[in-house]
This record gives C-alpha cells, structure tokens and sequence, in this order.
C-alpha cells in the first residue's frame, strides 16, 4: 500500500510523528521454527520496561493521566469428569494441558449432564477447552454408531477470523483422535464443492448466525442427518450478540431450535463470553432456554501493565477556535512504530477500518525510515480483505513473521494471538467488555504484558482518562438485547414459516409478542392461515426479509467508473452521507471522488483522483413522538420514554481543506428524506427552571444542544451498544411537548433496549455530561467537551456554560437514586439540523483528515 495515495497534505502533516531512538534494528530473523516469534529468542521485558521505554521520548511522560498496575494470580486446578473420553483426556494431554483450571472442569460437569451452560471468565482463561471437552467426548462416542454419524455440534463464532481460528485449534487437538473429529468451517467462503461434504461428513460445524440464518435453516431438508444428531451447540463470545444483532440472533437461535426439535434432536447449549454482568441472564435471553453460570475464573493470570495516554494540544485550532489534540490515530502509530522498532510483538486495535489501514501505512513508512525490512514487519488486519489474506495474515502473527499489527475488533474475539507483550487500543472501544477483551490479546502465554488506552479528543474518551475509576472501579456491563421487538420477530416468523408452517404450538418459543403478530403479517400478505398452520406465501426467500446485522438494505456497491472495477460495498444506511455525487472516498490508501449515487440500483460510480479537502455531510433531522411508554417529574421537567418516528435527510455537504479544516464551500443535494419509527429517552425543561439556569432566549438553544452533544457522547460509559446505534436531537420548543426538548433514540427500527436503558440509567449519565463539561479547561467549548465534528449544524449554536448551569438545574429535580444499567451509544449529538450517525465510512475519512492533528475534528473512530 503506497503512503504516497493518501490525501494530498495528510503526508506532511504526519512529519512530527516521533520515533524512539535507535540502538540497534531487529532483522528478519531466519533461523527459529515456523513457530517460534523471532522476538521469542531474546528475554521478554517487563511491562514497567515497555511503558518506560515509550514514555522516554520528550514530553512523552506527560501524555501519561494514570497507570494500573495489575498482579499476578495462581491458577486453580481440578480434574475432569471422569465421563469424558479417556482418549480425549489423553489428547488434551499431549497437548501440554495436564490438569483442568477448575472453572473448565465445573462448565464440562453440567454439559455431561445435559443442562446448558455460559462460562464467564477473563480473556485467555481456557473456555475453548471448557466446551470442547464434552464435545469432543460426545464426537468420539458418535464415531462408534453404525452410521459413524452418531452425535454432531455446531459451533456460531461472530466472526469468519474466529470460525477459522477455532477450526485450526480443534484439529490440532483432536489429531491424536483420528477421524473420529470431522470438523469444518461452513460460512461465505467455503467453496461449493466442499459444502456437500460437510453436510454429509462432517460432525463438527463451525459457522457463523449468519451463515445459520441464510443458508443452514432455509436448506435443512439438506442438513437433516446433521441436525438430527446435533447434541451441542456451542456459541463462542456470546457478549456480542447484544443490541439489533443479539436480538436477531436469538431468533435465529429458536428456529435452529424448532427444527432441530422437529427432527428429534434436543442439543445443549454451551456458551462462552467475556466477563459480563449477569451472563446466565443474557445467556437465557439469547437462547431462550434455562442456562447455569460459571464465572468464578480460577486462570492464573501474568501482571498487567494498564497506561490512559491522553494525546497532546497542538497548535492548530478548530471551529470556533477550539483547541485540537494530536488524534488517537496518530498516536497510536507512533507506539506501534517504538514497539515494532523495539522487537516487542503487538496489536493496535482501531474501531474503523480506514484507521486499521491508517495506522499500518504510517507505521511501515516510519519503520522504512529505520531499516527497511521492520516495515514488512507490520500489516493491518479488518473486515473486506479476502478469505485467502486474511488467513495468511493471522499465520503471520502466530509464527511471529509479523511483530505488529493494526487491526480492528476482527482481532478482538478469541483468535489465537498468544505470545504478545503489548497492545495499543486507539480510543475507548464501546464498552468495559471490549476494553478488557482487547487488552487480554497480550500476555496469553501467562507472562507480563503492557495495554495503553489513547484518549481521542471526544468527552467520553477525555472524561474516561481523568476518571480512571470508571474503568477500572466498575464492573462489566450487562448485554442489552430484545428478541421481541417486533421489526426483529416478524421477519424470522416467516422465516420460520418458510422452513415448516408455524402451529400455535410453535409460538410460544417465538415469545409473547408473535401471537399478535401473525395476523399484521396476514394482512400484508406475508402469511396464510391454513388449517391448523400459518405458511409463508412468496417465491421469494422469507430469510431475505432481514438482515440480521442490522445493516437496513442492500449494501451500495462502490465501482470504480471506467473500469468497471468493485472497489467495495458501503452499508445502505451510510451511503446518503458517505457516498453522494461529491463525496470523497478512501479505500485502501487511495482517494476517489464519487461522480454518481443510484440509490434504485445501488451503484455508486468513483474515480480515482488528489483533491486537497475532504467532504462532510449535513442533513436535518426530526422527532415527532408517536407514544410515551413512561415519564417521571424531575422537578417542574419531565423524563420520558416512548415511540418516535424520525425524519432524516441529507440537504448538502461541506468541502473541507484537509490539514486545517477550513470550509472551502457548500454543495446542495438532492436526496430522498428517510424515515425511522424507534424508541427514544427525551427529557424537558420548563420557563421556570430556564429562569433558575439564568438562560435567555439568545442561549436556549446552544446551550440544549451543547448539553445533547455531551450527553450523547458519554453515554457509552453507560451503554453497550455501538455509538453509531443511537441518534439525538435538540429543540428549543417542540412541537409535541410544547416545551424545550432534547431526545435520544435508537438508531433501529422499532428500537433496540438502548434508550429504555438509557431511561433507566439517566441520573447518573446525565451527572456524569455535566461534571465532563463543567472540567473541561477549554473556555467555550472544544472536542473534548461539547463539539461534534459530525455534527450536521456546523456546532451552530453552542453554549458551553449554559448546558452546564442548564444541566445543574435539571439534575436538582432528579430522583433521590435512578440508577440502573443503561445501553445507547453514540457519537455526538445533534440539534434539529444534526445527523444520526449511522456511517462507519464517514469515520474513516475524518481518520485521514485529522491524522496529523488537523482542525477537523477526531470524528467517530
């Protein structure tokens, strides 16, 4: 990928990127096993050391708000059930394993006695071994049946990465089992000729809910003696599947249940997940079937180094001259360039994937500089790549040819990355869980390791480094998912249908809310009533109905004009903002400007070219509230919680000089307006408690949309969901309440928990945007606080001490205690002109803009 592709101006503007000084370079080393890291040849440093050495530059120390130490603990042995296969026992054996941790020998004890079971314990904790025990036994004693078919699993990872990487790890440890273990990986990539085989052969599955949704259940006739064996199901990094996704999953869940019910088979669940509050809860949600906790991680666990790195000011300023911080993105390169240059094995975990390319094309040019064979040295890794690249990279990194990474959250779930001294997480990833799950990839192999968290200039981030007690005080998040939302169930009832007619029997595994469904879905012709069944009455595919990432359409195909070349796809929710006549677009380190957007047909026509600005979108958008589920006073104000239906449309967008952020002009679209029925949080504010705030007319509104935009970004401290689920807005008078009004709501049709979470939580969200405002040092507003970069009204108006008197005022009349857990995420928020973020793309490119600290504004990452 050549650095030279990058938007004209991001090249200079990376100059200052520091490199640690140089005693000697560490070459291709030629002579270690296949599976030995070269950095594995010499003695290990300490994290205290690493930490030490990145903090040795100039002004280095300083970017350093809090460091946690955390110590060593022994390991907790036990046995396993004596009911596991003594050939298994003597596999696992030779694959180093002598003795259980106790908490694998507790969660293989309830699958052998056949109740479903979620092992909750810490990243590299052993909960592969904890499920594959008993499923590995159950395999064995199946082999023996006449059939050799007698007992199957099927294994759902969130992933492709984690499918594959599990794949290989299963066939290492059942070698010594012979063809007793037929496992094999079904998802997008799998040829067709092999997928006959795997239907017919194979007795462990490993697939994906999608795959599942798509393929498996609308062809089970063609999978009838795998599911009628089908004893376990293992479903890995289960604290995922939680928002939109969590919900469609758990019905893709009761349809695999159903019909494996249909052909005789009853499988137990195993599930594994990252520390998590409440897992059998969630895990129960999810599955629909009772579900028996173990959480108590009896692992020995390596010291954990945990530094918050708060990137610099720099001399730039942004809109309204707002101080700018050096971005995450480039900080995080100039550590992965010292770590890489040091010899020491790490990943840089990035949330989109432009910054993952980013981060690896600035770091290799920087290692270039020092000996050209450290640039090979480090690759990025994301979603997009093809099935080939990506399994040649994640051999890279575990035989140690690769010594650093820049990847997205692919990496993030369970891969097999053992043997890394560091990693480097660019931006608070969403959630405590993630954080935890991102910083656990180092030190898999029981040794010391370092994490560093940099802060981007957003409040949650800012707030999080100078609040460390946030992280490291509080526990995990509960996982926020509704299977009855009724823009979710409805698709898979007739899924369902599709793959045998629905009886009233069938509906109670559905859940409540199907019944009063199914005569809506009659009425639009979707399904019949015949007899005692209700049967789906389209040629077309009802698993066509939904997507269940919740991407909401067909995906818009990026073509490269002239040659007629597929560049990409960008999600049909994104493309009015990323990909309209005039946008600019990033993909693999080259810029394209968009000549076309045919929203019939889904193409959005590119061609390659050097423009010095970038492009952002503005829109307007509104709320009108449709029911109020529930509200409370707070004070003369009031909390509130219902339906809403919003209207949303991209009007224009703004061209940007890439190192300074100046608006060079405005270009007016014509797009069509998009609506959204979903579930929203709002809360008022009356004439009265405006008069205590001291707030006039002249600074209504700035100072209720400075409070949305703060609020909105903390939310995530709360949530966990992704920030681009949830959308807000701000008015001085609504039209409904007839009162000023700000509103959050859920990014999804019909809503996805968050805002009702958000409802139950807002006390202490709401405390928390005030105090992140209030310390901000900033004079009248600056990324860290109050201002959007994506914010769709320019940061017009914005009042920052005005939200915080305004907010004061508001949490005066506040419940005695409203607290709870809470879920929503986003980026900032937005007044009636502002836009819901729904756009990972978008990030992508404010990623290039602000790489060298640019007064654009950091943007979602």
């Amino acid at each position: 990928m050549a650095f030279n592709h990058l938007p004209a101006g991001v090249h200079d503007a990376l100059a200052p990127l520091s490199v640690m000084p140089v005693t000697h370079s560490v070459p291709m080393a030629k002579n270690l096993p296949p599976d030995r890291s070269p950095a594995d040849s010499a003695p290990r440093p300490s994290p205290g050391a690493l930490l030490d050495r990145l903090t040795a530059g100039p002004s280095r120390a300083s970017r350093i708000t809090h460091t946690e130490h955390l110590p060593p603990r022994a390991g907790r042995h036990a046995v396993w059930p004596d009911r596991i296969r003594a050939e298994v026992i003597a596999a696992v054996r030779a694959a180093g394993i002598g003795h259980p941790w106790a908490h694998q020998a507790r969660a293989a004890e309830h699958a052998l006695d056949g109740e479903s079971v979620v092992v909750a314990t810490g990243t590299a904790s052993g909960k592969s071994l904890a499920y594959l025990t008993p499923v590995l036994s159950a395999l064995l004693d199946g082999s023996e049946a006449p059939n050799g078919r007698g007992a199957t699993a099927l294994y759902l990872a969130p992933t492709k990465a984690l499918a594959a990487d599990q794949c290989r790890a299963v066939k290492e440890l059942s070698q010594p089992l012979g063809h007793s273990v037929r496992a094999a990986v079904h998802d997008g990539d799998t040829p067709f000729e092999e997928r006959e085989w795997i239907r017919q052969y194979a007795n462990y599955v490993l697939t994906n809910p999608d795959m599942l949704h798509r393929s498996v259940l609308p062809s089970h006739a063609r999978w009838s003696s795998f599911l009628k064996s089908l004893k376990y199901v293992v479903v890995d990094e289960c604290h995922t599947y939680r928002g939109v996704f969590g919900s469609h999953v758990a019905q893709v869940l009761r349809r695999l249940r159903r019909l494996c019910a249909r052909y005789g088979a009853s499988p137990v669940f195993l599930l594994a997940s990252a520390t998590a509050a409440e897992p059998a809860v969630a895990a129960h949600r999810l599955t629909g079937l009772p579900v028996v906790e173990v959480a108590d991680d009896a692992s020995p666990r390596g010291e954990l180094v945990f530094a918050l790195w708060e990137p610099p000011l720099t001399e730039l300023h942004g809109e309204k001259g707002a101080p700018v911080r050096r971005t995450a993105t480039a900080e995080a390169a100039d550590l992965l360039t010292d770590l890489t240059v040091q010899g020491v094995r790490s990943v840089t975990f990035v949330r989109s994937r432009r910054g993952a390319e980013l981060i690896s094309v600035i770091a290799q040019e920087r290692l270039a500089e020092v000996d050209r064979s450290l640039a090979r040295r480090v690759a990025a890794y994301r979603g997009g790549y093809l099935p080939e690249e990506r399994r040649a990279l994640e051999r890279a990194l575990h035989s140690g040819e690769l010594l650093g990474l820049a990847a997205t959250n692919a990496l993030e779930l369970g891969v097999d990355i053992s043997g890394l001294d560091a990693v480097v997480i660019a931006g608070y990833p969403g959630t405590r869980a993630s954080l935890w799950q991102q910083a656990g990839r180092a030190g898999r192999s029981g040794q010391g390791a370092l994490a560093v968290m940099v802060a981007r200039d957003d409040p949650l981030d800012t707030f999080l480094v100078h609040h460390p007690e946030a992280l490291f005080d509080r526990p995990v998040e509960s996982t926020v998912l509704d299977p009855d939302n009724p823009y979710v169930l409805a698709p898979h009832l007739c899924a369902a249908a599709e793959e045998l007619p629905l009886t009233d029997e069938d509906l109670e595994l559905f859940g409540p809310a199907a019944a009063g469904l199914l005569p809506q879905l009659e009425a639009a012709k979707l399904l019949r009533r015949r007899t005692r069944a209700w049967h789906w009455t389209r040629r077309e595919r009802a698993a066509d109905l939904t997507d269940i990432r919740g991407e909401g359409g067909r995906p818009v195909q990026v073509v490269e004009d002239g040659t007629g070349r597929l560049l990409g796809t960008v999600d049909a929710g994104a493309a009015h903002t990323t990909v309209h006549e005039g946008a600019v677009h990033l993909h693999q380190g080259r810029t394209y400007l968009v000549r076309s957007l045919d929203l019939e047909d889904s193409v959005a026509l590119v061609e390659q070219a050097a423009p010095a600005y970038t492009t952002v979108a503005r829109d307007t958008t509104s709320v009108s509230v449709l029911e109020t589920d529930t509200e409370i006073p707070w004070g003369d104000g009031r909390l509130c919680y219902g339906s809403v239906e919003v209207t949303n449309q991209v009007v224009s967008f703004l061209r940007r000089r890439v190192i300074t952020g100046e608006v060079l002009g405005e270009t007016k679209l014509d797009l069509p307006p998009r609506t959204l029925r979903t579930r929203a949080v709002w809360w008022t504010v009356t004439e009265d408690q405006l008069d205590r705030a001291r707030i006039n007319p002249e600074i209504l509104g700035g100072a209720l949309h400075a409070a949305e935009h703060a609020s909105i970004g903390m939310l995530p401290l709360f949530a966990t969901c992704d920030r681009w689920d949830i959308g807000g807005v701000s008015v001085p008078l609504h039209p409904d309440t007839l009162l000023p009004t700000v509103f959050v709501y859920d990014g999804h049709p019909g809503g996805a928990g968050f805002a009702e979470r958000a409802f139950h939580t807002a006390g202490d969200w709401l405390t928390a945007t005030r105090q992140a405002i209030a310390s901000c040092e900033c004079e009248a507003g600056c990324p860290s606080c109050i201002q959007s970069p994506k914010c769709g009204n320019g940061n017009e108006p914005l009042h920052k001490r005005g939200a915080v008197r305004l907010l004061t005022v508001l949490l005066e009349g506040a419940p005695a205690k409203e607290s709870g857990t809470a879920a929503g995420r986003t980026e900032a928020g937005r007044t009636e002109t502002d836009r819901t973020e729904t756009d990972r793309a978008e990030a992508d490119q404010a990623e290039a803009d602000q790489a060298g600290g640019t007064a654009a504004g950091a943007g979602r990452e």
